[in-house]
């Protein structure tokens, strides 16, 4: 079968790994408009449910990213940098562009052709595909071009953010809420990298406005919120400049589309659904849709029959998740709300932003405020994930970071 896949993010590049494990015969191209290791953001967060499907699906692959990671533990909630409070808990947390690189060098190991800087315009130059995957991003081209027949339906959020990265080091996945004459800021932070964290700043759109956010130059905005988070960035920079260009305020921008498939298109990642950062599923969210399409290309006798199961089971699986997004967004464009409240009542309520708890929760979320009892989560935390991961066969031994030669096409 002759595959062409628009885009090289983690969803075009694992289904192409995940295509070829599942039938070496497959000719399948990834096409991709930037150079290689051009990225967007900074780092990503996952947790151990994805490290279980990579493992399952394609080890080779999985051990190099997981010997990428930094493991980090605890959420720490503070607020104007004098009261915190924690939950528990640990996950994962890997640069974007180490993602990517480990997984373009799994994918030309298994034959797969991937090609950088060139854009796809007009989808007649992929006539001759059996299958075309739009895989390219929030503004897929792939999916402009068949918006009707989609049903694509693209809402925007309210609050502006910037993604940033710092040079402080955080070991914990930190919120820090930092109160100004406008109105309240904060940064959702966490490790991407050595020496390098990711940091993403958020604020209403009111007191984005009130500080002159919106007219200040890339610059001068950077310097100003340096100053707001001095304190919980311990006096340490943020860095704007990601693929030699600043970064920009931005409004999230929700896709949805009543199918994924159209004729002999498919789409996945964030070309067929978005969920808010604040949940952080969108990596794991893309590289499920991989394996999904994948197995259903290899289980079914068409290309029209997987597409259709395809679409109706992942469609399926992502409702829930959409919801939980949707909620989240929307709390946190509500978060002034809650900010009245002393830190271990705000984290509780941030905590419990997707529904309602009972109220022995609450009682918990107090007692493990306690040193001695974090202490014991945390430990807690550490015999499960070391459970996990010998149940999955990853290695409890420090990883061996492989040297690779740099993508130069």
């Amino acid at each position: 079968m002759k595959i062409k896949c628009v885009g090289a993010g983690p969803a075009g590049l694992y289904f192409a790994i995940s295509a070829k494990l599942r039938d070496a015969g497959h000719d399948i191209s990834v096409i991709e408009r930037d150079p290689p290791g051009a990225t967007y953001g900074w780092g990503v967060v996952y947790w151990d449910d994805l490290l279980d499907v990579l493992y399952g699906n394609d080890r080779e692959s999985a051990q190099q990213l997981r010997a990428a990671s930094t493991l980090w533990q605890e959420q720490e909630i503070c607020l104007r940098s004098e009261d915190s409070a924690y939950l528990g808990g640990y996950g994962y947390s890997l640069g974007r562009a180490a993602l990517l690189d480990v997984l373009a060098h799994r994918a030309r190991s298994l034959g797969v052709d991937v090609q950088y800087r060139h854009g796809v315009e007009d989808l007649s130059e992929l006539a001759d595909a059996d299958l075309i995957v739009g895989a390219d991003g929030v503004h897929s081209r792939v999916r402009q071009t068949h918006e009707q027949e989609f049903g694509t339906q693209l809402d925007v959020g309210n609050n502006p953010y910037i993604w940033l990265g710092t040079d402080k080091v955080f070991d914990r996945f930190t919120f820090a809420f930092e109160e100004t004459p406008a109105g309240w800021v904060w940064f959702h932070a966490y490790p991407s990298s050595a020496g390098i964290s990711t940091c993403i700043v958020e604020c209403t759109a009111q007191t984005w406005e009130a500080l002159g956010l919106d007219s200040r130059t890339d610059e001068d905005g950077v310097r100003l919120l340096e100053k707001i988070f001095e304190r919980p960035l311990d006096g340490r920079r943020l860095i704007s400049q990601s693929r030699g260009r600043p970064a920009q305020w931005m409004r999230f921008t929700q896709v949805r589309n009543q199918s994924w498939v159209h004729g002999n298109i498919a789409l996945m990642g964030d070309a067929a659904h978005t969920t808010h950062f604040t949940i952080g599923s969108g990596t794991r969210l893309a590289m499920l849709d991989a394996i999904g399409l994948a197995q259903c290309l290899y289980e079914s006798e068409s290309v029209s029959a997987a597409l259709h199961e395809y679409d109706r089971l992942a469609r399926a699986a992502l409702r829930p998740v959409q919801a939980a997004a949707r909620s989240s967004m929307a709390w946190f464009e509500h978060a002034d709300d809650y900010l009245d409240r002393d830190a271990t009542s705000f984290a509780y309520a941030m905590a419990s932003r997707h529904g309602l708890q009972p109220p022995w929760r609450y009682q918990l979320h107090r007692a493990t405020q306690v040193p001695a009892v974090r202490r014991t989560m945390r430990a807690i935390d550490s015999a499960r994930r070391r459970v996990l991961a010998l149940r999955r066969g990853e290695s409890l031994l420090p990883p061996v970071r492989q040297q690779r030669v740099p993508l130069t096409s």
